[in-house]
């Protein structure tokens, strides 16, 4: 019996001898990617449905490879309530970083708490891929502090400077066509409407200072909250001031708001900026139909092929979720470029990796990737570590509400100038003036 007894130790403790090793090496041999983002909201979960799409495609065609073997990447999904709580945001990176331990992360949307989460990411030296928040300030850290802060790197959106130049890219080529199509001769004039957050304070200020240099007039300013649920005091003052245009710039659900009451008053002006639930599939059905004819600057538009990625991409996600991507969800996009530079590298190592990244020229879901370098060539707006804009690398799309379809059409050939009057992206159609726009000014 003592036998039987020692025999099974022995054949126990054999087979623990085998298995144990085993599954340390399986564990081991894993590179861990954090996505930090507002997980109840869309903008979160199309960090996570990127993220998600890259580590399958990447997994399923042998993982990364690193120092002889074949890296599989886990994801660990983190919601991070920062559309609601910067407070919530700082704790969930700590958190993170503390616990689960990532080897990268990447997210972050709200500019508010992206600048706590940036510092808590900075202080354990993790390379952090922003995901959603265009303020330049946060780059700007790069710059002032290289030491502490080089492991912050921009995937997405291009920084607020630029986004207006697209936006007054959008609003000559809708300026344009409203004088040739409808034979106006006079100074337009323009309305500028944008949540009361800090993203958006300087592009107010830049429209302000630039629409009247572009020949335009500035009817006044208004700047409702982000979660507003009736706007329609702004709109009935806007529409006093009888503007051509109304210049939106929101980021919030303040967007379905001025949509539909826009569209139930009839406001006979073309609406064209920044409207980011315009981006959104189910927009038409939100406002219901109200927001038609709306242009907002999008990153994608289905059908429109910036890249050879961009429709599978596009269609990848929509068959995921139901939804057109939400420019967040180009975590895709920093899946790859980590599997990039770590085979190069052969290391996980930030302090090696940032050189590589740094260097980086990849072709993406919208556009080339490329960062702007430190050094005497990048000035203000461009910034280190953001991604550079412009024709040949990342544009932008700005798309049209067009009776139920979200259409691609901008940039359009013909309209613009220094190389933007080039591009063609296939899929782009032409933007459409509102009958109500064309009635108001067609018949003078």
């Amino acid at each position: 019996m003592k036998n039987r007894v020692l025999l099974m130790v022995i054949i126990s403790a054999l087979l623990l001898s085998i298995i144990i090793p085993a599954c340390t090496a399986t564990k081991a041999d894993v590179i861990k990617i954090g996505v930090s983002g507002p997980m109840k909201f869309l903008e979160g979960q199309h960090h996570w449905i990127g993220a998600t799409m890259a580590r399958d495609e990447i997994n399923a065609a042998g993982g990364v490879s690193l120092n002889g073997k074949k890296y599989q990447i886990e994801l660990i999904k983190s919601d991070n309530n920062e559309i609601l709580s910067p407070t919530d945001a700082t704790a969930s990176m700590e958190r993170l970083i503390t616990v689960d331990k990532p080897d990268f992360i990447m997210g972050g949307f709200r500019t508010e708490s992206v600048f706590p989460m940036q510092d808590v990411a900075m202080k354990y030296k993790k390379i952090f891929f922003n995901c959603g928040a265009a303020t330049r300030a946060l780059q700007a850290k790069v710059e002032t502090d290289y030491d502490k802060y080089k492991y912050f790197f921009k995937i997405t959106p291009y920084n607020e400077y630029f986004l207006v130049t697209s936006d007054y890219k959008m609003l000559g080529m809708v300026a344009a066509k409203m004088a040739k199509d409808l034979g106006l001769k006079e100074k337009l004039r323009v309305a500028i409407v944008a949540e009361k957050l800090t993203w958006a304070d300087a592009m107010v200020k830049s429209a302000q200072e630039t629409l009247p240099k572009l020949g335009m007039e500035v009817t006044g300013v208004w700047r409702p909250s982000d979660t507003a649920t009736d706007v329609n005091a702004e709109l009935t003052a806007i529409a006093a001031t009888n503007p051509h245009i109304i210049f939106p710039t929101f980021s919030g659900p303040v967007g379905v708001t001025f949509g539909k009451q826009a569209g139930e008053l009839q406001i006979p002006a073309a609406i064209v900026g920044i409207v980011v639930e315009a981006q959104k599939k189910g927009y038409w059905e939100a406002t219901g139909g109200k927001g038609n004819y709306i242009m907002t600057l999008n990153t994608y538009a289905k059908g429109v092929k910036i890249t050879d990625k961009t429709i599978p991409f596009f269609e990848g996600v929509e068959k995921a979720t139901g939804e057109y991507p939400a420019y967040t969800a180009a975590t895709y996009d920093a899946m790859y470029i980590i599997k990039e530079v770590v085979e190069k590298a052969q290391s996980l190592d930030p302090d090696t990796l940032v050189p590589l990244l740094e260097k980086i020229e990849y072709t993406g879901s919208a556009g080339l990737i490329k960062y702007y370098q430190a050094g005497p060539d990048t000035k203000a707006p461009a910034c280190v570590h953001d991604i550079q804009y412009g024709p040949g690398l990342v544009t932008g799309i700005g798309t049209q509400w067009q009776d139920g379809q979200l259409k691609g059409v901008w940039p359009a050939k013909g309209y613009g100038s220094g190389g933007w009057e080039n591009i063609d992206y296939p899929g782009i159609v032409p933007y459409v003036i509102s009958p109500a726009v064309v009635n108001k000014y067609k018949a003078k």
